[in-house]
């Protein structure tokens, strides 16, 4: 994979090595962290509210020094090399904060007056071609306050696709979007990947890590569980059995008799987690047509990365990211 201007990646766009942050004399916001961030990657980052995923993004940006361990960005030693590194990297976090009384337009003029890299001459161009990318171009000339969070976000997104980036870090990208918004980002997203800029992406919605991201790391307690290709992780996971009948507690029964775990009732869809692999489905088919189960569907589902989740940190997804 290349990086814009077709000149390779000499390794991981963001690696860290025993990244610790400690707050006081309390529990590690961040404990040990080893991640490494493939070149050309769509990375997402996942943990539930607690896990350590807000705080780590703030270290790889320089916002806060670790208590120990080490961050490198772009290949660069952070916060030390933020000066250098920052300039080629896009971020949005923790939501966007633009003026109120000013428009989205002037938002991203005076936001790229300030970068002392950018060029004046293709300012205007530059933020035109921006707000367009995210559809916000209709609305350039409206008063960043009457935006709504979902406009708001675009803003933020725009801004930091002012100039091309090696890196781009988003936090929460799609929070307040309606669904065609969230298509519109997702799309954007594949195309910045497919340009060569690496994009780093923290979310709480599953379904959108396994939708749009290549790799994945998941965080629990501040401590990373497991990282590796989005594929790879779903498959890791067992999947779910599903039985749709209209007899869904004989099922259910029938299912527990023969040693399986996890078994839920709705409806008329009972599933369990999907037998080991020395156990032979048509048996348990045939088990249940010999209990007078009228079986309408049977099939293990496959395993998707909200399973691998449950099953690596034995919770739920907290929405609250």
């Amino acid at each position: 994979m290349t990086r814009p201007g077709n000149t390779p990646e000499p390794g991981p766009v963001i690696e860290t090595r025993g990244l610790t942050k400690r707050y006081g004399g309390g529990r590690p916001a961040v404990d040990g962290l080893d991640l490494a961030v493939p070149a050309g990657s769509v990375f997402g980052f996942l943990g539930p509210n607690g896990s350590g995923k807000t705080t780590t993004i703030r270290m790889l940006m320089g916002l806060i020094e670790p208590t120990s361990g080490t961050a490198q960005v772009l290949g660069r030693a952070m916060p030390g090399a933020a000066r250098t590194v920052l300039p080629q990297v896009g971020a949005l976090i923790e939501g966007p904060a633009p003026y109120g009384f000013l428009s989205g337009r002037d938002n991203l003029l005076r936001y790229d007056s300030a970068d002392p890299t950018a060029d004046p001459r293709t300012r205007r161009a530059r933020v035109g071609q921006a707000l367009d990318r995210v559809g916000l171009a209709p609305a350039a000339g409206k008063k960043a306050r009457a935006y709504s969070l979902g406009m708001k976000q675009r803003l933020g997104l725009a801004a930091a696709l002012l100039r091309p980036r090696r890196l781009l870090v988003l936090d929460e990208p799609t929070n307040g979007l309606d669904p065609q918004g969230m298509r519109e980002i997702r799309t954007l997203v594949r195309e910045l990947a497919a340009d060569g800029t690496t994009v780093f992406l923290s979310s709480h919605l599953l379904d959108e890590i396994e939708q749009v991201c290549t790799h994945a790391a998941v965080m629990a307690g501040g401590r990373l569980v497991t990282q590796g290709p989005v594929a790879e992780l779903a498959a890791d996971a067992r999947g779910r059995l599903a039985v749709t009948t209209p007899d869904p507690d004989e099922a259910a029964r029938v299912l527990k008799v023969r040693d399986l775990t996890g078994i839920t009732v709705d409806g008329e869809r009972v599933s369990a987690d999907a037998p080991p692999g020395d156990v032979e489905l048509a048996d348990l088919n045939a088990a249940l047509v010999r209990a007078g189960v009228r079986v309408r569907s049977f099939g293990v589902e496959r395993a998707s990365l909200e399973d691998a989740f449950v099953a690596l940190t034995g919770e739920g997804f907290d929405v609250a990211g």
